[in-house]
């Protein structure tokens, strides 16, 4: 996992991140602030682009000798962390009853065009994007320019989004309450499986392009997974992709995965999505008013 994978770190030890707030200000701008019960407190360097840059320290924690034993505690220690940011960001979100999605996928898999095709379909839901990439804010020019709030999250060596960095992103978003969140994460099938984000679901794309035996090469990722999207359904016949297969593989790692067959090209299983995303968001509110 991200002990020995050149992220160990993070964004719990000591680094110096880069993010513009709601605010102008001028590009170099360093603001030291308290983020309240998460006790961390540490400088920022305010860009004007209204993306977040994250540096870390030194890659990985891989140090030669150190024994399994070790790598575990960090290991233990680094999800801890993560998961006291996750639980912040979770109260943050049921107070206003925003539903959050994870977007996790490997590269290409074509969620950013999905991200764009949901948008438009969702016409007047309030909704925002916290985009995770290493480098760029390609993906996030791309959700701005269909009309939705976006932040970019730029990893730096970081192979994931952790709860501190999406935390970060929450605050200059100013979300509405019962609105929809999607969070893109960084394109990889290993590392997002194990980092909470606060959200509702994990929602994993995979292309029918990646091979149908994917699920069963990563299972950690589909078995944390709420829902599954066959993405590029239209692209089946043209690659030899064989669907039930697909879907087999999908149960044999998580029998209660829900699984929806999409293209965002053609509008394919478009109407299903949107519908799962409208059904979560109202059991969010309900909840939220139960409470």
């Amino acid at each position: 996992m991200c002990t020995v994978c050149g992220c160990g770190q993070s964004s719990f030890e000591a680094y110096v991140h880069q993010h513009a707030p709601a605010r102008k200000l001028p590009f170099g701008h360093v603001d030291a602030h308290d983020h309240g019960s998460g006790g961390h407190d540490h400088h920022h360097h305010h860009g004007a682009q209204g993306d977040i840059h994250f540096g870390h320290g030194p890659a990985g924690t891989e140090v030669p000798g150190m024994s399994q034993a070790r790598l575990v505690e960090i290991e233990t220690s680094i999800l801890s962390k993560n998961d006291a940011y996750a639980a912040q960001n979770r109260r943050r979100l049921t107070e206003i009853g925003c539903f959050a999605v994870n977007l996790v996928s490997s590269p290409g898999s074509g969620k950013t065009t999905l991200l764009c095709a949901t948008i438009r379909a969702l016409q007047a839901t309030p909704l925002a994007v916290i985009e995770g990439d290493q480098q760029t804010s390609n993906d996030a020019d791309r959700i701005r320019a269909t009309g939705a709030r976006a932040v970019q999250v730029n990893t730096g060596k970081g192979c994931h989004l952790d709860a501190h960095m999406v935390g970060h992103a929450m605050d200059h978003l100013d979300l509405a309450e019962n609105s929809l969140l999607f969070i893109e994460n960084v394109g990889n099938l290993v590392c997002p499986a194990a980092f909470d984000l606060g959200e509702d679901a994990k929602v994993a794309i995979l292309s029918v392009t990646e091979g149908e035996d994917k699920p069963l090469k990563y299972p950690d990722m589909f078995t944390a997974a709420r829902l599954a999207i066959l993405n590029k359904t239209d692209l089946a016949p043209y690659c030899d992709a064989d669907l039930d297969a697909y879907e087999a593989n999908l149960r044999r790692v998580n029998p209660t995965i829900g699984i929806l067959r999409l293209s965002a090209r053609t509008g394919e299983g478009m109407a299903a999505w949107i519908g799962w995303l409208h059904q979560g968001l109202g059991e969010k509110a309900r909840r939220e008013a139960a409470e």
